[in-house]
């Protein structure tokens, strides 16, 4: 039996997921059991298109805030926070501290992809 190996770890948000499904689909055919039921949620839940979640991530990564890692940003990309109370809620799972200005430059992206 093999066992496999981890090389790296890179956090992914739910619209790259649904990216990559959709291209495991188009090269097997079908997909497991488990990979149709997280299909179905992703089409439930992914509301960015893939081109528009990667500007956004850039545009994220754009504004060099010192804190802000990539699994933050992915989480942002995720939950699409529509006012600084709500990306306040998803931060404070984090040993994260963001100061209100920087919450502000965040907000004023995000909302370009909410509509």
């Amino acid at each position: 039996m093999s066992k496999p190996e981890v090389l790296e770890k890179l956090p992914i948000n739910i619209v790259e997921l649904k990216h990559e499904l959709a291209a495991i689909r188009k090269r097997d055919g079908d997909l497991t059991f488990r990979g149709n039921k997280t299909e179905e949620y992703l089409n439930d839940f992914a509301k960015l298109s893939h081109k528009d979640a990667l500007e956004l991530i850039k545009k994220l990564q754009g504004l060099n805030i010192t804190r802000l890692k990539d699994n933050f940003i992915h989480k942002i990309v995720d939950l699409l926070p529509s006012s600084i109370a709500e990306l306040k809620v998803i931060l404070q799972g984090y040993t994260l501290t963001v100061s209100n200005a920087d919450m502000q430059k965040i907000m004023v992206v995000v909302k370009e992809y909410t509509k």
